[in-house]
């Protein structure tokens, strides 16, 4: 068998891909099959090109297997990088004001980058609690934990924070597209919180014991009156 060239096995591979079948193969798979087609004729043609055949042979199996393994090392630098921003939690390294966020929210939404605006604003409503010291300002706060502190000085908002915090993850972390009445739910959550009040801790926990008490007292009276 008479060995081939390079550009022979590239030519080879390249009609294969071309078939109807591999048109919704991932990318990824795509070019591992071409990898191993492209060796396993270059394997092939070891066997009739004699020693300069097998030392060219060599050298470009190596090659591909470099450029293989580069191309695995950037897959996986790039999981690491988008891991990394999740760690990272709301705001990464970026220092700017709630005002500064929801004018770069403002900016992004008459763009219409509904994405990048529902990621603003969601750090504007986390910078502006933050600013307001009714949550902690803590360091790669995710948006779950946010939401979650603040319910607890903002109990009327807990469900809304708690979507606000689903819809950052999914349009950051989740690839889902930000839309138009995302935004303007996330918008208009922003500029409530502004206006509302906290509900004091103590005055919460007070309530609950008048109501425990409230009911103590009425089951006291049903006992009483049931008496013969």
């Amino acid at each position: 068998m008479s060995p081939i060239d390079r550009e022979e096995a590239a030519r080879r591979a390249a009609e294969e891909l071309l078939h109807t079948r591999y048109e919704q193969e991932p990318l990824l798979d795509r070019i591992r099959r071409y990898i191993l087609q492209f060796l396993g004729d270059l394997f092939d043609g070891i066997s009739g090109g004699g020693t300069t055949g097998a030392v060219i042979a060599a050298v470009i199996i190596t090659a591909v297997i470099l450029a293989f393994i580069a191309l695995i090392g950037w897959r996986l630098s790039k999981a690491s990088r988008r891991n990394a921003a999740a760690l990272d939690g709301l705001f990464g390294e970026q220092v700017k004001t709630a005002a500064q966020h929801r004018r770069a929210a403002d900016e992004f939404a008459a763009q219409e980058r509904w994405t990048e605006a529902l990621q603003e604003r969601l750090r504007a409503i986390a910078r502006d609690l933050e600013e307001r010291a009714l949550v902690s300002g803590m360091p790669g706060r995710t948006a779950d934990e946010l939401a979650a502190e603040a319910a607890q000085t903002l109990p009327a908002f807990a469900g809304e924070l708690t979507a606000a915090a689903r819809s950052f993850d999914d349009v950051t972390y989740g690839g889902v597209a930000g839309t138009r009445e995302a935004y303007a739910a996330m918008a208009s959550l922003d500029e409530r919180l502004r206006q509302a009040r906290p509900v004091p801790l103590a005055t919460a926990a007070q309530a609950g014991n008048t109501a425990v008490e409230t009911g103590d007292t009425a089951a006291r009276g049903v006992d009483a009156g049931s008496g013969p």
